[in-house]
């Protein structure tokens, strides 16, 4: 049986043990993932209501526009006998693609707030130039006398008819034409512009010209349905995204703006240059450009808290190297304050960078940490060497993950060759130490080994 005196020194030597020291530290950092990850949600949240906010601002002032046409559709009258062999008659259109389509468009972003929110919205003058050829009613296998050629209609496909801002200019070979809200249910776009337009068999073509002045937000989408689409874009945005289907043929950016042009074929597409009913969908060859924020705060905090546990395993560890070499000894609560510590440092980076900006809520956040927890480790050591070496490490740490997050193509090898110093220097200062003999260490924190002898 053992005696309370006994049992008390086993229980220090366990408390003492490096291996159980190690696993207890494990756990807390394991432990602290939980209020990371509500920080973690707490980025979501805030993103979301970042989106709900931009979204109620795009919405007032014209959402992302896409520029589909102009298409020239005819209605025909289609004949066909239903289940009891009665003929009937129905109409259907016939939808015909320019042979060539000439955009020209500039663009005039600018960016608005709305309390601690922002949203990238622009005005866009556009310039269209088309020609159409005429329909060919043989490949169509349509009667002349079926076609109802009053009927006919050009139409223009915008995304968001909120954004007209001016008196739709158009022309029809030269004679002036009105364009109207709303186009038949096609099927093949939700909303636009169109008008009747007095088109004749005999004429071999037909050239339109439009105007439009349009308001959107973050980004602009060509669909190209000519035989040929040439698309030129320019604006004195910095960063632009070109995005979509195809890529510019030609571009140019610089601190003053940028301008790219677009040359699409009809063989780039899935959908042919005429047809009838709503057999072809015009969607996934859209292509454009997208007005790109270079700092986005809160993709960069998401990538900050992602982190979290490799930070906490280093400072832990630091802290529990420190204590090894100087014969020190750290409680686990010291560990888990500690630990909280670095988890408020994402709350604060997450609070400031609303209002300040990433980098310098980052070097706030991170010098008040490193403050606090350097001298929390002065005051639990009692001894400067060790407190320094403590905030020596927070500061490399915090400095060496700026520097990742800062890197793009490179992230990831500069990631894993910090990862390979750190290992090879904690294998380096810990080369001679004797872990066995951990197990007996029973000097207590901040102490003088000789008072703690028995007397």
């Amino acid at each position: 049986m053992h005696t309370p005196t006994n049992s008390k020194t086993a229980w220090h030597r366990m408390g003492s043990s490096a291996t159980i020291k190690l696993l207890v530290i494990s756990t807390l950092a394991l432990v602290l993932l939980i209020p990371a990850s509500m920080v973690t949600s707490l980025v979501q949240e805030r993103m979301a209501r970042n989106e709900e906010v931009t979204g109620e601002i795009n919405s007032k002032w014209g959402r992302q526009q896409t520029i589909t046409g102009p298409v020239l559709s005819i209605p025909f009258e289609m004949h066909t006998e239903n289940q009891t062999g009665q003929r009937i008659t129905l109409t259907e259109y016939v939808h015909l693609l320019p042979d060539s389509i000439d955009i020209k468009s500039q663009v005039t972003p600018e960016v608005r707030y709305r309390s601690i929110y922002e949203s990238i919205l622009y005005g866009l003058q556009l310039t269209i130039e088309c020609q159409f050829p005429n329909l060919p009613l043989e490949e169509l296998r349509i009667s002349p006398d079926d076609i109802i050629w009053s009927g006919a209609a050009v139409w223009i496909g915008i995304s968001d008819l909120r954004g007209i801002n001016a008196p739709v200019q158009g022309t029809h070979n030269g004679q002036a034409i009105a364009m109207e809200p709303g186009i038949e249910p096609y099927g093949l776009v939700a909303s636009g512009i169109s008008t009747a337009v007095p088109i004749k068999n005999q004429e071999a073509s037909h050239h339109f010209s439009f105007l439009l002045s349009l308001n959107g937000s973050h980004q602009i989408d060509f669909t190209p349905v000519g035989k040929t689409t040439t698309v030129s874009v320019g604006s004195n945005w910095k960063n632009p995204s070109f995005i979509g289907a195809f890529l510019p043929k030609e571009r140019h950016i610089s601190d003053n703006g940028f301008s790219a042009k677009w040359q699409i074929l009809h063989l780039n597409r899935n959908y042919p240059q005429y047809w009838k009913g709503s057999r072809y969908n015009l969607t996934g060859s859209d292509f454009g450009v997208k007005f790109f924020k270079p700092v986005d705060t809160y993709q960069k905090v998401m990538r900050t808290v992602k982190y979290a546990l490799l930070f906490m395993a280093f400072t832990f560890y630091a802290l529990f190297i420190t204590e090894t070499l100087n014969h020190l000894r750290i409680h686990p609560v010291q560990y888990l304050l500690t630990g909280f510590a670095m988890i408020i440092f994402y709350a604060l980076l997450l609070a400031l960078s609303e209002h300040v900006g990433f980098n310098t809520a980052y070097l706030v956040a991170s010098f008040a940490v490193i403050g606090l927890i350097s001298g929390y480790a002065r005051s639990i050591l009692k001894h400067p060497k060790a407190s320094r070496m403590v905030g020596m490490t927070m500061l490399l740490l915090y400095a060496y993950l700026y520097a990742v997050l800062q890197l793009d193509a490179y992230a990831l090898i500069v990631g894993s060759t910090g990862l390979f110093a750190v290992l090879a220097t904690v294998m380096y200062l810990t080369r001679q130490v004797d872990w066995y003999a951990l197990s007996q260490d029973t000097v207590r924190l901040g102490s003088d080994p000789a008072a703690d002898a028995p007397r």
